[in-house]
Parts: structure tokens; sequence; C-alpha cells
């Protein structure tokens, strides 16, 4: 593999997608919301967005509340899924404070409406609010039960036309196994849409990645626990796998 400072870039866009599940802002908590871990995403954000790259996040909410996980144990998967987002809002917020802090203008809108802590999600305010420098922060997923947020992801960043959708996980890519089971499993630098779906690899879910192929949205899975990579992400060097439409390599 190449180093990752001389890769050269995934993207030239400069408006990025920043996919960020709700266990990413735990830290080593077993739940809720880690200040120290927060602070760090959010330094590392504001960095790139310094160099002018246009920044959109879709957080999760599964640090806090996970609706799939209640469904199971008896809970109207629906009611379920809207607690879900109503989590996700939570995390928005507690990233919006921590970019504020790092002098970063952030925006925190919601697919569902609550006027009094957060604009609605409209589209065109979206991308008027990047074009002015500021950071979106996306919340309560699509606003519709039985989505993912790794779909709603999917779903905004076609809508404001990114570039790429940058999923940052506790993993540095996508691997043919279980890498924490099979300590033999091999990790792609690329891989297309349709192998993805075919062998059932777990990245993300089905309808995200068939929405971004359909749209032909390429999606990069990095480790988000190395220093320094959301920003290296963002800045479009080549870490972690590249989910696209290209041919299928072994990292």
């Amino acid at each position: 593999m190449t180093d990752a400072a001389a890769a050269p870039a995934i993207t030239t866009s400069r408006r990025v997608l920043l996919k960020l599940s709700g266990e990413a802002l735990m830290g080593e908590h077993e739940y809720g919301i880690d200040p120290g871990v927060v602070r760090e995403i959010a330094m590392q954000v504001a960095d790139a967005a310094g160099d002018g790259i246009q920044i959109a996040v879709v957080v999760g909410g599964g640090n806090i509340f996970r609706g799939l996980a209640a469904s199971a144990r008896g809970m109207d998967r629906a009611t379920g899924d809207y607690m879900g987002m109503l989590a996700t809002v939570m995390n928005g917020l507690a990233l919006q404070d921590a970019l504020e802090q790092a002098d970063c203008p952030t925006r925190v809108m919601s697919a569902i409406a609550m006027n009094e802590i957060c604009e609605p999600y409209i589209r065109r305010r979206a991308e008027r609010h990047l074009e002015k420098g500021r950071v979106v922060v996306m919340v309560a997923g699509t606003g519709n039960p039985y989505f993912t947020t790794d779909t709603a992801a999917t779903l905004r960043a076609v809508e404001i036309h990114a570039g790429v959708i940058l999923k940052a996980t506790r993993v540095d890519g996508v691997y043919d196994a279980d890498p924490e089971k099979e300590p033999n499993a091999r990790r792609y630098s690329k891989i297309g849409y349709t192998e993805l779906l075919s062998n059932r690899l777990q990245a993300l879910d089905a309808t995200a990645v068939s929405l971004a192929m359909d749209n032909e949205m390429p999606i990069v899975v990095f480790d988000m626990t190395q220093p320094g990579n959301i920003a290296r992400a963002i800045r479009g060097v080549r870490i972690g796998t590249l989910i696209s439409g290209d041919r299928t390599d072994d990292a």
C-alpha cells in the first residue's frame, strides 16, 4: 500500500459528507457522550473546514438509543426508530457546541421539526450554509422509521451534491470477513458496489449501498480512531476502503 500521506486524493470535491456513528461519540464509555472524543472530532473537522472544504455531517444515535435493538425486545419498531432519531439530535447539538468552541460556524438541521433548538432540514438552505463556510450537522435521519443513518447519509449526500461519503468507523476499511473473528481476513483498498452487496459485507446497509450505486456516489470507509484520520479523509487522502463502481482490489 502507498503511504497515506503520499497517496493520491480520492476526490477533488470541495464538498463532502462525513457519516459519524453515535458509538463514535462515546469513546471508551458504554453509553452516552464523551466530551473529549467530541472535542477531538470537532477539532479535526474545524481544521479541514479551514481549508475551504464544505463539510456536512450526518450523526447516528446508537450511543444513546437504538431503535432496532428496542424492537427486538418488544417495542414497536416505528416508535423505537423515532426515539433513535431524537438521540441523533442530542449528538448533533453536542457536536455543534464543540465545533463552535473551535471557532467553526455550525448549523444543526433536523429532518423532524423542532424549531426551538435547530433548523428544519431544507436542501437549498443546507447548500447555502455550506457555501457560506458553515459546517452543517444533519440529524433525525431521514425523518422516517425503518431507515438507518447510513441511508440518511447517502440520501443527504446525493441531495447536496457531495463528492464523496466518508464513513468513520472503528475498523480501517472493508474486509472479506469480520477481522475481529477472522485474523486472516483481507482488507480491500477498493471494492465495487455490486460485490459489496453480493457478498453481503457489513460495511453499510444494503439500501444505502444501492442508493449510492444508483447515483454513482463514492463511499470511503476508514478508521476514525487513528489520530488525524478524520481530517485526512476530509482532505481526500487515500485511506481505508473506497467503495465505487470501479473494479475491486485487495489491499
